[in-house]
């Protein structure tokens, strides 16, 4: 059997095998009789046989009104014979039969004359049961209406996909004449559709017999050759009672309305998921640029292909300003971020830069006015206005932007500057719905923004008192070399209390200080600032340091609330050695050439202000090439690891061949303090120098 399930042929020639029954006849069992001139059965089918209960031998010869005909229309049946015979116009009628068993029957007839090439005549019968042929017809005339007037489109393709049948609703959505759909494919009627697919899943039905039942598909038609349509196609085989293939039934519904619906909500699903996200993103530290990072971060590529945080330069250096209608916006980039546009990130401004935006610039009306500036489609001419020169402007017309936005960041009713998003690649110009989430977006990352701003400020007038309380000194003072590092806590804006100094004394002698006041904030620098100054004070009357160190205990407790640290050291050149008092301080490493680093066994005393308890002073060797290494604790305390290996990974650090001072100090910062270090850290090495090097007297 073939694929169609038709009887297989050679060529053009008879199909071998008894070919299976189809089509309507079969259905219908039609009946066929034929008559001689004197209405004798000469001709009896086998679905006479069955249709009036007699065999062709008994039927054969027969008067045909004898054994087909109730016995109350004989007179009528032989006269309408008679006329057929005579006209030669057929006749078609119902009337009861007389079954071979008794029974009556109501059947549907057409009589006609027949002739054959010798000139005889004779009369053919095609006889069905009326039952059967008013269902049929009901049948047929409901599916006629039903396809007719159904809103769906409904469509018949034969075997080789070509259209046979096309109802009224198809013809509407395709746009397209019913009679132009015949004989034609898909692919040559709606050509802008999906039609590889469709084909691919008609063939599969074909072949298979399965059904596709609403296989989506988007496409347009000619009916609305501009805009895009989604439909539900569903495709099921058609065979006939014998199972031969006959093609496909298509049905077709528009479901444009429930996709673009479902795009809808699927894009407010997104946009819930870009502002839950930019909640997380943002502002995850005090840190200004790395707020705008993570604004930009946020916004590409799922709102934006570019998009730039710009900031009034004013605002960042903690100025409120306004512009009026005639001034330009001097405007400090601070964060750009762009999807795979080179040209488009070109023409941004680089972060840090700052730059100058004329009036007319749109960015410029959107931080004057403190409203969106949004372009849909973007034209030639409106590149100039976006872009800061003609430059940019030529740069962002080959990346193709075609869309731009910028809403304003307004924190605490000040405007600090714009988020400005441009469209390359994403084809949809920016909508309403866009300019909802940008500006959500823009409000949230504001607030953060200006947290930065300020604590960034703060932090920076921290820094600068912090380091005005801290020494200058020279490289080299009396007998030693000096290198020294503050370096302020990674994540607070508060001052610390940590401090170093070096102090030139006569005779050629150094003092060394490295203090910490517990505590931070105002009261912990202006703390630091006293004991600072009492500490050179103090120094300049040449006291041994436990002597110094109980003058400055007996300070500290003058302090309201006030503790501290420190390490104390008097280096003489001549007798190459320090004298060493240490209250409550970590103690100092001495690093010597050919030895391993050392932490110095001092008395570690208690802390300055605790008061009741002497200090000791101990004297330690300083040959030449010899190095001395004070530190506070925001250098080794971490809250995750013992002090003891902490400072085990100091001296580990200080071992090995000699090198630079200041490469030994970014060396220290950069291993051992953590960005997160909620503590500063002062930092003081000292180097024995030769005799004939810095030994002329005090250095001031």
């Amino acid at each position: 059997m073939s694929a169609a399930g038709s009887p297989e042929s050679e060529g053009d020639g008879p199909v071998r095998g008894s070919a299976r029954p189809s089509g309507l006849l079969d259905v219908l069992r039609v009946a066929s009789v034929v008559l001689d001139s004197e209405g004798r059965i000469v001709l009896w089918s086998p679905q006479a046989e069955e249709l009036f209960g007699y065999e062709a031998r008994e039927a054969l010869g027969q008067y045909a009104a004898r054994i087909m005909v109730h016995e109350q229309h004989v007179d009528l049946v032989v006269k309408l014979f008679a006329d057929v015979m005579g006209t030669g116009q057929s006749w078609a009628g119902a009337f009861p039969i007389r079954r071979k068993d008794g029974g009556t029957q109501l059947v549907e007839f057409r009589n006609m004359r027949l002739l054959d090439d010798q000139g005889d005549v004779y009369a053919l019968g095609l006889c069905a049961d009326q039952t059967t042929v008013h269902r049929l017809e009901r049948e047929v005339a409901l599916s006629t209406r039903m396809i007719a007037q159904s809103p769906i489109g409904l469509a018949v393709l034969d075997t080789e996909l070509r259209y046979v049948s096309v109802n009224k609703a198809l013809e509407e959505i395709n746009g397209v004449p019913a009679g132009e759909h015949l004989g034609r494919t898909p692919r040559e009627v709606v050509p802008r559709m999906d039609v590889d697919a469709l084909e691919a899943a008609t063939r599969r039905v074909l072949e298979t017999g399965t059904p596709v039942v609403d296989q989506s598909t988007i496409g347009r038609t000619h009916a609305d050759p501009h805009q895009d349509h989604a439909w539900s196609i569903s495709l099921y085989r058609l065979e006939n009672a014998f199972g031969t293939v006959l093609g496909v039934a298509v049905s077709i519904v528009d479901v444009t309305e429930q996709y673009r619906a479902g795009i809808e909500a699927e894009a407010a699903r997104r946009r819930l998921a870009l502002i839950a996200d930019a909640s997380g993103r943002i502002g995850t530290t005090l840190d200004l640029d790395r707020t705008a990072r993570e604004l930009v971060e946020v916004a590409v590529p799922e709102l934006a292909d570019i998009a730039a945080v710009d900031l009034l330069d004013a605002v960042v250096q903690g100025r409120r300003t306004s512009l009026g209608p005639s001034e330009a916006a001097v405007i400090r980039a601070l964060a750009v971020q762009g999807y795979d546009s080179a040209e488009a990130l070109e023409a941004a401004d680089p972060p840090g830069q700052v730059a100058r935006y004329a009036p007319d610039r749109l960015v410029t009306q959107c931080v004057r006015t403190a409203s969106p500036v949004m372009l849909p489609e973007v034209k030639d001419e409106d590149l100039d206005r976006i872009a800061r020169s003609s430059e940019a402007a030529e740069l962002l017309g080959r990346a193709g932007v075609h869309s731009y936005l910028a809403v304003p960041l307004i924190a605490r009713g000040e405007v600090l500057g714009a988020l400005d998003l441009k469209r390359t690649r994403n084809p949809l110009p920016f909508s309403e719905d866009d300019l909802l989430l940008a500006r959500e977006l823009a409000a949230r990352a504001a607030v953060q923004i200006d947290n930065a701003r300020w604590y960034q400020s703060a932090r920076e007038t921290a820094l600068t008192l912090q380091r005005s309380l801290l020494p200058s000194h020279p490289p080299v003072t009396g007998g030693l070399e000096v290198a020294s590092r503050y370096q302020p806590a990674g994540a607070t804006s508060e001052v610390g209390g940590d401090w170093f100094d070096v102090i030139p004394l006569d005779a050629g002698k150094t003092a060394l200080v490295v203090g910490d006041v517990m505590g931070s904030g105002i009261p912990a620098a202006a703390a630091m600032g006293r004991l600072r100054t009492a500490t050179n004070t103090l120094a300049s009357l040449d006291l041994d340091p436990n002597v110094l160190l109980e003058h400055l205990d007996k300070i500290t407790a003058g302090l309201e609330q006030t503790i501290a640290t420190c390490v104390y050291a008097v280096h003489d050149p001549h007798l190459r050695q320090c004298r060493i008092a240490n209250a409550g301080h970590l103690p100092p490493v001495r690093a010597r050439p050919g030895r391993p680093p050392e932490l110095l066994d001092l008395p570690t005393g208690v802390p300055l202000g605790v008061g009741g308890v002497a200090f000791s002073t101990t004297i330690v060797d300083l040959e030449p090439g010899d190095r001395l290494v004070f530190y506070t604790d925001g250098l080794v305390e971490t809250r995750r690891d013992p002090l003891d290996e902490r400072l085990g990974t100091l001296l580990s650090l200080l071992d090995g061949p000699d090198r630079p001072l200041e490469e030994v100090c970014d060396l220290l910062l950069r291993t051992l303090h953590e960005p997160d270090n909620f503590d500063d850290v002062a930092l003081l090495i000292a180097r024995a120098t030769p005799p004939d090097r810095g030994l002329a007297g005090p250095t001031v």
